[in-house]
């Protein structure tokens, strides 16, 4: 039998998963809350699959997902989100998951989706992957941009934090509240999973983005 750690924070939505996979004889072996228990709970009990959304308090998702196979490298991760922008997907990929789903697929295409990454195959929704055949047709590349985690004002703040300048100076060159700018320092920090400026600053360097 296949086991199954889910990670999302809305508790409803994890009920109903947690019904359907049984159906699907999964047996869910954990639930998490947020990318941070998540990382906990598939490390625990390393189950057949993690289920993991994105968008959640806290870590989120993607750093999770980047954290769970830095430290177990045959973790085998399916992305079940809302979220089905090319950065989100893009970045899922980059982090190792396997597969991507959105929330609105049916019971059956969950079921293939399970089988599939747990068998240690890529597998991706219909609409995510008209979306990927989209992308590499125009012939793009997916490391266009460095921290595909990171929103743009993210990335735009992580720049400046690079170059070494202060909360202040960024809002002043960005023309945002101090406010704003302590915000998204403080989502980078958690995205990219670092306690301080000097840390990210390196994040920064080694990623390419100065």
């Amino acid at each position: 039998m296949t086991t199954a750690v889910l990670v999302d924070d809305h508790p409803v939505f994890r009920k109903g998963l947690a019904v359907l996979l049984e159906e699907l004889d999964v047996t869910v072996v954990a639930e998490a809350p947020d990318g941070e228990a998540g990382v906990e709970a598939a490390l625990r009990h390393r189950p057949d699959v993690v289920l993991m959304d994105i968008q959640m308090p806290g870590t989120d998702g993607i750093t999770a997902t980047r954290r769970i196979l830095e430290a177990w490298a045959d973790a085998r991760v399916l992305m079940l989100t809302m979220v089905a922008d090319d950065e989100a997907v893009f970045a899922a990929i980059q982090a190792g998951a396997l597969g991507y789903l959105l929330k609105g697929a049916g019971s059956a295409e969950i079921g293939r989706a399970l089988a599939a990454v747990a068998a240690g195959e890529a597998v991706y929704g219909p609409h995510v992957a008209r979306r990927l055949r989209a992308f590499f047709n125009a012939g793009a590349g997916v490391a266009a941009k460095p921290f595909p985690e990171l929103s743009d004002g993210e990335r735009q703040v992580l720049r400046l934090v690079a170059a070494g300048l202060g909360n202040q100076v960024i809002a002043q060159q960005l023309h945002l509240s101090e406010k704003t700018v302590r915000n998204r320092v403080s989502s980078i920090f958690a995205k990219l999973d670092v306690a301080s400026r000097a840390e990210a600053i390196v994040k920064a360097r080694q990623g390419g983005l100065t």
